[in-house]
């Protein structure tokens, strides 16, 4: 997994220990480890491999590097090894110790700040290797270059010793093993599934880098390996997967302008939904930036000259607009460039402004060439964007009719909410209820100040299968966008919630549980930003009454609640079960205390770990093609517990 020295391409930039910048030390890491991985939980503990795996990702961008590996090893311990140039070894000349312990133990130390080492790189600015050491119980790095292999230990950040020679070598790379501090970080379970999606996700963007993934915890050991020749072209077709695709080839361009390196990919497919994926210097971009900008400025641009000179737009037509363009559009953007500059710590969004006209030239000429050369995916293509362009224009219509209506007749609200007295969003919470019945018990033993009562009758539509206008046709759910008072889809204004907790309460059985995931459907499509702000919730009723006499106690699951207090209250005397099916058996004080008082009731806040991999998920479940919905089901059959078939 090293590359002979003779392989180093020739002229290249000099990585010595003089391309090493000092800024600053070291201490305030383990005071405030938030400030530099933004938390001590699950995301903290894994930024831990991003920082170390950014930094070998570099060598590869930079053309140096052409194997990563990534191993989980026993005792919560991780390696990570690349075959790039190595860091330099020698004593550096302002810290007057060896390159590579000032790497590993100076923050804002590295060969990013300044020289030609790096022209483009990720990481934390890098700081990556020295927060990693500081947060880490040890860590040892081991570097082979100039034909030797050496090493350092640290614990705690405090080197253990010199940097050794530890015998001789004729490969390059670096390697480092490290095991975070329990003292730090508030959990030390790694999550397979998170680091191989990241993995793959850098593989696209890297192509021609071989990421390999290891899991050497447990015997067998398992492994994988992602490698793709494509690029980002290959990601968009792999965040494709299971629709149809309207074009028989995928729009791929790679392209340098004014050292820019631009790489861009789009499909077309059979959804309304849109996936538009942003990176820059292999950075993940959420909320995109001046590269986004200049992408859709782009497609806009050079569809709406495709479609007039093909005769699809008259002379009297309006211009397709930007967001008829990216309706079942997934494109995957990136660019490379040097020292880019972004919008907060987190890096979510790309404030580089030469972005822009980089993006948006090379999308503008590569995209009028592809329309020319498929003139069937350009039909296919414009025929979708017509078609967007006239629903937005009757979902604008809908839209405009029930947010007017929401703030005239709306100002009594729906006849069918039972409101809250108070009108301080941040205590006040809206109870979404399955039924007249159990609506009925709510509304009775609510605390009438703070808890509000949405009774919906019957299964709301299915969103994920209609369109915004159909949708809003739906009295339940025009009932539902009016209470919650902030608008919807992409006029939603978290600001103007009238809740900041919006509870949905269903039965415990198979009906419960499909109008659940009915509800959850349409917030997650279409309130987006109230999931973020963790306003959701999902209340969780009982599932068994449980008597001895006076003693009266509740069950919410089968299996461990259930079976324990059978167990104690079996001392007193026979037990009596009563299994709930539905909120509406219970009287309006048992709904209180079990499901509605704040000082015991169970709820459950919903999140969006993996955005992309829920957004597959509720294609597949809601979505109109019923061939990966079976195959998920008899995929996932024997796995299912619990199911109420009453």
């Amino acid at each position: 997994m090293a590359k002979n020295k003779e392989e180093k391409p020739k002229n290249t930039p000099s990585y010595d220990a003089k391309d090493i910048f000092v800024l600053e030390g070291l201490d305030p890491v383990r005071k405030r480890p938030g400030m530099y991985i933004g938390s001590t939980g699950v995301d903290g503990l894994h930024h831990l491999i991003w920082e170390i795996t950014d930094n070998s990702i570099d060598e590869a961008m930079g053309g140096y590097a052409k194997n990563v590996t990534v191993e989980l090893l026993p005792e919560n311990k991780v390696a990570v090894t690349d075959d790039g140039r190595g860091i330099p070894v020698a004593v550096h000349a302002q810290t007057k110790v060896s390159a590579i312990e000032t790497v590993f133990t100076v923050l804002h130390a590295g060969g990013k700040f300044g020289g030609d080492s790096y022209k483009v790189s990720g990481g934390l600015h890098g700081v990556g290797a020295s927060v990693v050491n500081a947060l880490s119980s040890w860590l040892r790095v081991e570097v082979s270059r100039d034909g030797g292999m050496y090493a350092q230990e640290y614990k705690k950040g405090i080197p253990q010793g010199k940097v050794k020679k530890i015998a001789d070598s004729d490969k390059t790379g670096t390697k480092v093993i490290f095991a975070a501090d329990p003292e730090i970080f508030q959990t030390m379970e790694y999550s397979v599934k998170r680091i191989m999606e990241r993995l793959r996700q850098q593989a696209y963007l890297t192509k021609g880098v071989r990421i390999n993934f290891v899991d050497r915890r447990e015997d067998p050991i398992s492994a994988y390996s992602f490698y793709f020749d494509g690029g980002v072209k290959s990601f968009a077709s792999h965040l494709a997967r299971g629709k149809k695709e309207l074009q028989e080839d995928i729009f791929y361009v790679n392209k340098e302008y004014e050292k820019i390196a631009v790489e861009v990919a789009l499909v077309y497919v059979e959804d309304i939904e849109s996936k538009e994926l942003s990176f820059a210097n292999n950075i993940n971009n959420p909320d995109g930036g001046m590269h986004v900008t200049g992408f859709r400025s782009a497609i806009t641009r050079t569809l709406n000259t495709y479609a007039r000179a093909e005769g699809y737009l008259k002379e009297k037509d309006e211009n397709l607009t930007s967001e008829d363009m990216r309706e079942g559009l997934i494109s995957v953007i990136s660019v490379k460039l040097g020292d880019p500059q972004f919008e907060g710590q987190t890096k979510a969004r790309l404030g580089s402004p030469e972005a822009r006209p980089a993006v948006e030239s090379v999308v503008n000429e590569g995209l009028k060439d592809f329309l020319e050369k498929h003139p069937q995916d350009g039909r296919r293509i414009i025929e979708k964007v017509l078609l967007a362009a006239k629903a937005r224009k009757a979902a604008k219509a809908a839209k405009d009719t029930v947010l007017r209506k929401g703030a005239l007749d709306g100002l009594t609200l729906p006849g069918k909410l039972a409101d809250c007295s108070s009108k301080r969003a941040e205590e006040s919470e809206i109870f979404i209820v399955e039924g007249d019945s159990a609506g009925g018990s709510a509304k009775s033993g609510r605390d009438r100040r703070t808890q509000a009562i949405l009774p919906l009758k019957g299964k709301i539509l299915n969103v994920e299968k209609a369109r915004l206008d159909k949708m809003l046709a739906n009295i339940e759910i025009r009932s539902l966008v009016i209470a919650i008072g902030a608008a919807i889809a992409d006029e939603f204004n978290l600001e103007k919630v009238r809740y900041h907790k919006v509870i949905i309460m269903t039965d415990a059985d198979v009906d419960g549980a499909h109008i659940r995931t009915l509800l959850l459907t349409l917030f997650y499509r279409y309130f987006p930003k109230l999931i973020g702000a963790g306003y959701l919730y999902i209340a969780q009723p009982p599932l068994f009454r449980l008597q001895v006499g006076k003693d009266i106690r509740y069950a919410y699951t089968e299996d461990s609640d259930k079976e324990k207090m059978v167990k104690e209250m079996e001392k007193k005397g026979n037990v009596t079960i009563s299994r709930y099916k539905g909120l509406g058996e219970m009287n309006p004080e048992q709904l209180w205390e079990t499901t509605m008082n704040p000082e015991n009731r169970v709820l459950k806040q919903v999140c969006v770990e993996d955005a992309e991999e829920a957004d597959h998920l509720f294609d597949i479940l809601m979505g109109d093609d019923v061939a990966p919905r079976k195959h998920f089901i008899q995929t996932h059959a024997a796995a299912v517990k619990n199911i109420d078939l009453v």
